[in-house]
């Protein structure tokens, strides 16, 4: 069992930052990858940002390339996904996740079925 607290979520003004953390606790040794979505109003889920234990690779989606960074903090076992110029479009609540299955592939990482465990979520509202 892997518990996800999401945190860092907020009200911003457009261009501005902020950083999530997602905090893992349980059987964190069975994790492999880390998976950051989000969902607005009437929307689906969709994918943001994903990143391999045993590597560090990542991916992201198109909307987000350039402006989100993933990454890990290993000391307090948590994964942080650092947005910077943010826009209204990225409006949302914020959910992480995370798989005890290696892919090869980046791409897998980008399902959310290839994730068991997910958060709470944490909302992020960006003005314009």
């Amino acid at each position: 069992q892997v518990s996800l607290v999401e945190s860092g979520g907020g009200l911003v003004r457009a261009e501005a930052s902020l950083r999530l953390s997602c905090a893992a606790s349980g059987r964190t040794m069975i994790i492999d990858g880390t998976g950051w979505f989000r969902q607005a109003p009437g929307q689906e889920r969709e994918f943001v940002a994903a990143i391999r234990r045993r590597d560090g690779g990542t991916t992201y989606a198109d909307s987000v390339k350039g402006r989100f960074t993933i990454s890990r903090d290993t000391a307090v076992n948590a994964v942080i996904l650092q947005m910077d110029s943010l826009i209204p479009e990225d409006t949302a609540t914020y959910y992480c996740a995370t798989t005890n299955l290696y892919y090869k592939e980046m791409a897998y990482y980008r399902a959310s079925r290839t994730y068991r465990y997910w958060g709470q979520g944490t909302q992020v509202t960006v003005s314009s």
